[in-house]
């Protein structure tokens, strides 16, 4: 019995072993099969989460310039409506300006003769008034243009004569009929006026 009992226990365990070989020997044949695959599978993987950061890279680049272009559009537009907001007004004050300089030039005719007079003191008046009148246009960046002698430009000047070029260039300005005004360098009133022209005999 006891022989009996001992071969079977060798037995037993000679089988334990062969289990467990089976179960925890290194090489299976699945295991190898496996791996290979798992491995390309990872790989892959690796790849397309690479590429998915790239794309996201580029996006938030691209968003972020077009944020930087928004604020920026935004910073441009606010500053304009800084200086130029007063544009309309502007162009209502510069007709203030042109009757005054009238008015000024009219009294200034008539009292001419009469030096002492009340028109004289009248018009010296009216020319500080519009001395300092130009003074606060300057100040706000409204400022007359001075075209007499200098090329026609469509984006400042209007043709409304043409003049005989008496020792003036043709497509010069020769005379100004109404004044033109620009705000921080922008045209808000063309200035009217006459161009020399070579005369046709």
């Amino acid at each position: 019995r006891l022989h009996f009992r001992g071969s079977s226990f060798v037995f037993s365990t000679a089988a334990q072993q062969r289990s467990t070989g089976d179960e925890c020997g290194p090489e299976d044949p699945h295991d190898e099969a496996k791996h290979p695959l798992s491995e390309r599978a990872l790989e892959h993987k690796a790849i397309k989460l690479e590429e998915q950061v790239r794309d996201l890279t580029e996006r938030y680049r691209k968003a972020l310039a077009d944020s930087e272009n928004v604020r920026r559009r935004t910073q441009k537009f606010v500053e304009d409506a800084k200086l130029f907001g007063i544009q309309s007004f502007c162009r209502d004050l510069v007709e203030v300006a042109d009757i005054l300089e009238k008015t000024a030039e009219s009294a200034a005719g008539e009292a001419e003769p009469n030096p002492n007079s009340t028109l004289k003191k009248i018009y010296e008046g009216l020319s500080l008034i519009e001395a300092k009148l130009q003074s606060v246009f300057a100040k706000h960046g409204l400022q007359k243009m001075n075209p007499v002698g200098g090329k026609y430009d469509p984006y400042d000047h209007e043709i409304v004569c043409h003049v005989p070029a008496e020792g003036m260039q043709p497509g010069t300005i020769a005379l100004v009929t109404q004044d033109g005004y620009k705000l921080h360098g922008r045209t808000i009133r063309h200035a009217l006026v006459g161009v020399a022209v070579e005369s046709q005999e």
